[in-house]
C-alpha cells in the first residue's frame, strides 16, 4: 500500500473566520490532536487533501503529516464534508506512534450472498454493525472485516467470533457481540411451513 503524506501548514487562531479563510485560500483547515500534547490548527492544500482521500486510504489509515523536514506518524480520525458541495470543508489528525495500540471502526463487509443458502431460501441479511471497533496496532490496521456468507442458513446469527482477525487485531468489546442474522422473511416462513401437496 502507498503511503500517504500530507503536506501541512501551521494555521494561526482558530475558530469560524480563520477555517472560512483558510479555505478560501484554496486549503482545508484541520486541527492535529493527541499524543499527550497540545492540539495544533493545520492545513492542508485543498487539491493535495482531496488527491489523498478520494484514494480511500486516509480516513482511519495510518498516514505521514509532514511540517517542513518534521514527520510524524498520525490517523485521520474525522473529516467533515460541505452538506451541498461534498466537498471537504475540515478534518481531525491523531498522533499515533506506529506500533501504537488504538480503537478505530473498520468497516464490515459481506461476500457470497447469492450462493448463502439462507438467502436462497428467501431470507434476508439483517446487519446489526456496519462497523465494528477493533483494538489494533496503528500500523496494522484492517481495511475491511469480510464475512463470507456461503454456509449461513435462515436462522443463522453471525457473531465476531467467526470473524478471523489478523494478528495483533482483537475487537475493542471483550465479548462476542452480534454482526448480523440471517432472518426468514414472511414469504420464506410461509413456503418453510406449508407442506400441502396440489391435488390434480
Amino acid at each position: 500500500m502507498a503511503e500517504i503524506i500530507l503536506n501541512v501548514e501551521i494555521r494561526d487562531g482558530a475558530g469560524t473566520g480563520n477555517a472560512r479563510a483558510t479555505r478560501r485560500a484554496g486549503k482545508v483547515p484541520g486541527v492535529l490532536y493527541g499524543g499527550g500534547k497540545a492540539p495544533v490548527n493545520i492545513a492542508v492544500k485543498a487539491n493535495e487533501f482531496r488527491k489523498s482521500l478520494y484514494t480511500g486510504k486516509l480516513l482511519g489509515h495510518l498516514v505521514t503529516l509532514q511540517h517542513g523536514d518534521e514527520k510524524q506518524s498520525v490517523i485521520a480520525k474525522a473529516v467533515q464534508f460541505h452538506p451541498v458541495t461534498d466537498e471537504p470543508i475540515h478534518f481531525d489528525l491523531y498522533r499515533v506512534d506506529e506500533h501504537q495500540l488504538i480503537k478505530i471502526e473498520v468497516p464490515v463487509h459481506f461476500k457470497n450472498q447469492e450462493t448463502s443458502p439462507g438467502l436462497k431460501k428467501g431470507g434476508t441479511l439483517e446487519v446489526i454493525r456496519h462497523t465494528v471497533e477493533l483494538a489494533c496496532p496503528a500500523d496494522k490496521i484492517p481495511e475491511e472485516l469480510v464475512i463470507d456468507l456461503a454456509s449461513h442458513d435462515l436462522g443463522d446469527v453471525i457473531r465476531i467470533s467467526e470473524v478471523k482477525l489478523p494478528a495483533g487485531v482483537k475487537p475493542a468489546m471483550d465479548r462476542d457481540f452480534v454482526i448480523a442474522n440471517v432472518k426468514a422473511s414472511a414469504s420464506a416462513q410461509s413456503d418453510a411451513g406449508d407442506t400441502t401437496t396440489a391435488e390434480g
